[in-house]
């Protein structure tokens, strides 16, 4: 894993919750993990399959950065994967 994910994933994991997580740095993550992204849903919505399940994450706008909720739902979703820094 390359050091921008492993950093990333260590500020999704970073206890109290980080409120300066970058969507694309996030999405990228799930890429490097084995993730295929689709981004033809509604919206600001962008559906990621990984582990064998669809999730839908909510691209943030204007901020760039994810908020405190879509960073605890994806720490807990890789934390029952196995997933951890």
């Amino acid at each position: 894993m390359k050091r921008k994910h492993a950093k990333t994933l260590a500020l999704t994991f970073h206890r109290s919750v980080s409120a300066n997580v970058k969507f694309c740095e996030a999405v990228s993550l799930l890429v490097e993990l084995g993730a295929t992204v689709e981004t033809n849903r509604e919206g600001s919505r962008v559906g990621v399959v990984l582990f064998g399940e669809v999730r839908v994450l909510h691209k943030p706008h204007p901020s760039p950065n994810m908020d405190k909720g879509a960073v605890t739902a994806l720490r807990d979703w890789l934390e029952q994967k196995g997933v951890t820094p």
